[in-house]
């Protein structure tokens, strides 16, 4: 598996990327499928260890990864093709603002079966300010008040 991401990586049709939480292995995220010219267009898959879920690991690596994309790496385009009953998936591109562009019916074999799968897409335009950035003011506007204050980033900072 190594080697094939090495291989993808170096003809430029892939980053692979670990997500490290607190020193440890938390996860993995692939853009993958990367296709250049009037394209530009590429597709993120991820997984999470279920001991860090729910704290805004795969989110923020998200909006990491796709900040690269379009900043860096030159790409316009973002999907990301989750199946429907994976719920926390969802979430996590819901969170983000991607949109949601409809079905792909037996679009990945999975498990012995074709397996139906959403499309989300992002486009660099819709983010002008970055990803990162919107997914930040986003969870600061849904801590607590008394959490942002604390964390000195609420309106009564001092």
């Amino acid at each position: 598996m190594v080697r094939h991401l090495r291989r993808e990586a170096g003809a430029g049709r892939m980053l692979p990327f670990v997500i490290d939480y607190r020193g440890r292995l938390a996860g993995q995220l692939t853009v993958a499928g990367i296709t250049w010219g009037s394209m530009c267009s590429g597709h993120v898959g991820y997984w999470v260890d279920e001991a860090v879920a729910g704290r805004g690991v795969m989110p923020t690596a998200v909006a990491l990864a796709v900040d690269h994309c379009f900043r860096t790496v030159g790409l316009h385009r973002i999907e990301v093709c989750i199946r429907p009953e994976n719920g926390p998936s969802r979430r996590v591109v819901e969170k983000l603002g991607f949109r949601e562009e409809g079905l792909r019916p037996r679009y990945l074999h999975i498990d012995g079966a074709w397996r139906d799968h959403l499309v989300y897409a992002l486009t660099a335009e819709e983010v002008p300010g970055g990803l990162l950035a919107r997914w930040r003011k986003a969870r600061a506007g849904n801590a607590p008040r008394d959490a942002r204050n604390a964390e000195g980033s609420g309106p009564n900072r001092p």
